[in-house]
């Protein structure tokens, strides 16, 4: 019964919403000419206000809305998080194709999207899971720290429930997969900005049977007994990182990611670094990390 509940239809309809209106042009007249003094002082301020018409021009952001006003108070601002550009080119296009939603800003990494929320105040945020150094995961939790009523919609290459439940946890409102996001996305977006959490249906079903086999049976998922950071470390060795290329990815110390190399091999019961990165390896061949 929990399971069908979970999994139940929950997209709704946005209403239709208006557009707003674009930036206003200027236009420049001009009236018969006279050698006269006064004839040459009107010709030059018509030059200047046309210079000061050409600098405004310039000086706006190219226009990536279609017409729209992203500063409307009916428009769903939207800021994209995601390190591989030709998805985040489809992404923003797809968004975009939607009358009320319009895509302010992109980012390829935490700090910049960080930077970005911050100078943009979006409405909602869409981050990828699997960003390159400081995680989508931590970016998440950054975010609502910082933002904590803004919606953050996760997407991610993994289709295993552990990151989705992981995800939510750090304070996202939904979680899909990218090989779905093109499919559902519009539907993920428009409940997620309606306060609703939202998963797909046959995530929702694996979501809810991993946390309700979790406690029925502690530690049947070995890694389920690792925090955020050391899973995302346990990924990196699993990809073949050495411990410098970790900490500098991460930011962090080498000394700091041997700690929690240490952590892991204790949590997992192995009895040495090697050990560490066999399993790792092993993990993530299993999961297509």
């Amino acid at each position: 019964m929990l399971v069908q509940a979970a999994t139940h239809s929950i997209g709704t309809s946005a209403e239709a919403i208006l557009n707003g209106v674009g930036p206003e042009r200027f236009r420049s007249t001009s009236k018969g000419k006279q050698i006269t003094r006064s004839g040459v002082t009107a010709r030059t301020k018509r030059a200047g206000r046309k210079n000061s018409t050409a600098s405004e021009k310039a000086a706006q952001p190219e226009d990536l809305t279609d017409g729209r006003n992203p500063n409307s108070a009916d428009t769903i601002r939207i800021l994209v998080v995601d390190d591989h550009p030709l998805f985040r080119h489809g992404l923003v296009q797809l968004l975009n194709s939607e009358e009320t939603f319009s895509v302010v800003g992109e980012a390829s990494s935490a700090p910049e999207a960080l930077t970005l929320a911050r100078q943009l105040n979006p409405t909602m945020v869409i981050v990828d899971l699997g960003l390159k150094g400081p995680s989508g995961l931590e970016l998440t939790k950054s975010l609502r720290v910082e933002f904590p009523k803004t919606p953050i919609l996760v997407l991610s290459m993994h289709d295993e429930p552990t990151y989705a439940v992981r995800s939510l946890r750090a304070g996202a409102n939904g979680y899909v997969t990218k090989e779905e996001a093109l499919g559902s996305v519009l539907v993920a977006v428009r409940e997620v900005i309606g306060g609703r959490t939202y998963l797909s249906p046959g995530r929702a079903r694996e979501v809810i049977s991993n946390v309700v086999l979790s406690k029925a049976r502690p530690g049947a998922t070995p890694t389920d007994q690792l925090t955020d950071r050391e899973l995302e470390i346990l990924e990196r060795i699993g990809q073949g990182e050495e411990v410098k290329a970790i900490a500098e990815a991460l930011h962090l110390s080498p000394k700091t990611v041997e700690t929690h190399r240490a952590h892991i091999k204790e949590k997992l019961n192995l009895k040495n670094a090697r050990e560490v990165a066999r399993f790792a390896v092993q993990w993530s061949t299993a999961r297509g990390v």
